[in-house]
């Protein structure tokens, strides 16, 4: 393997003359440069990585730890990937820094992360990121060197900064705009409530019918969350009809998630009833293999997945560079509501009630 000493022989200078070229960090005449250009190509030579990362103390290298890579549905699952495109996200925002993304792949078991954090350690990487599969509280160790990292999609006691989508001005938004269109007698099926994001969307379900002067009605609020496991169609189908017999029915379904709306569209059509004329129904998260697919096509709220990954880069770049402090708490980032043809206007909704609605 060629050596920093072999292009300084081929090009008749000195190894200070081919670091000053390879490094940019002296001036360097024009045949000089081009010299040593030349005994590079001709000899293939790579400079050491390891090398310079000893002269300069910085290795270019962020380490991300995610599950994303071992979780692919399979080709014939309707699902998202919200890690993959907080992923995206991350590398959008890193696209010219000169910074390499690392990844290692938990394989959906929290307790390798502390393992795979000493790895990239090691490797001396300039930042850590951390991806969680959905907004949760982490534990995660400390990083003993103040290597800078940003959480995303979750968030600790310790205040380490953080990127999380806003949960409850998602479904505030949602929950407003059916408002604006007519809604009165509004469903919820949620999500679990030991979810964060269970508990923020429930928060802002009840935050905008507050607004609105419409009182909460416990008996249109029901928990059918299984993640999707065998009795969940049992808890929604039961739950429907519940709420369908009520003296003053829902005249729209909101589901914990785009999945559980695809379940209700088949409940509801199995029980005979058209959506949206005479039920409409919207979901949350904005798989757009669901929303986008189904007929009609599903309103739901975006779970702004590359917005997050885009933020937690430009963050974490900013604590490398020492442009910014840590800071303290989350980051919550907005997504918009996509208003599509699953649900009916009542009524003209007020222009100045669609902010954050975009319409398709």
């Amino acid at each position: 393997m060629s050596t920093i000493y072999d292009v300084a022989r081929i090009a008749g200078v000195s190894a200070k003359t081919v670091s000053r070229v390879l490094n940019s960090d002296a001036p360097v005449g024009k045949q000089t440069r081009e010299a040593v250009e030349k005994a590079i190509a001709q000899l293939g030579y790579v400079p050491s990585n390891a090398a310079r990362m000893m002269r300069s103390n910085r290795s270019g290298l962020i380490g991300l730890i995610t599950g994303a890579i071992s979780r692919l549905p399979e080709p014939t699952q309707p699902d998202g990937l919200p890690e993959l495109f907080i992923v995206q996200g991350f590398q959008k925002a890193l696209a010219g820094s000169g910074m390499t993304l690392m990844i290692a792949d938990t394989g959906g078991v929290v307790e390798k992360a502390s393992p795979l954090i000493d790895t990239f350690l090691r490797h001396r990487v300039e930042g850590l990121l951390y991806v969680a599969e959905y907004h949760q509280k982490v534990t995660l160790p400390a990083i003993p060197d103040g290597t800078p990292m940003v959480l995303v999609n979750c968030f600790d006691d310790r205040g380490t900064p953080a990127i999380v989508p806003d949960d409850r001005r998602g479904q505030h938004d949602l929950v407003a705009r059916l408002i604006a269109a007519g809604h009165r007698r509004i469903g919820y099926l949620t999500l679990r409530t030991e979810m964060v994001a269970g508990r923020l969307r429930r928060d802002g379900y009840r935050a905008a019918l507050a607004e609105a002067g419409i009182e909460y009605d416990p008996a249109l609020v029901e928990n059918c969350d299984l993640e999707g496991r065998e009795g969940e169609t049992q808890l929604l189908w039961e739950a429907i009809d519940r709420m369908l017999r009520l003296p003053r029915p829902p005249s729209v379904f909101c589901c914990g998630n785009d999945k559980m709306a695809l379940r209700v569209y088949g409940l509801l059509r199995s029980m005979g009833r058209k959506v949206p004329t005479e039920v409409s129904v919207a979901g949350y998260d904005n798989y757009r293999v669901i929303a986008e697919a189904l007929y009609p096509p599903l309103t739901t709220v975006d779970l702004p997945y590359t917005a997050m990954g885009v933020r937690a880069a430009q963050r974490l770049m900013a604590m490398i560079s020492g442009e910014i402090r840590e800071g303290k708490g989350p980051t919550l980032v907005a997504g918009p509501v996509y208003w599509r043809e699953s649900v009916t206007e009542l009524r003209p909704a007020n222009v100045s009630q669609l902010k954050s609605v975009k319409k398709e």
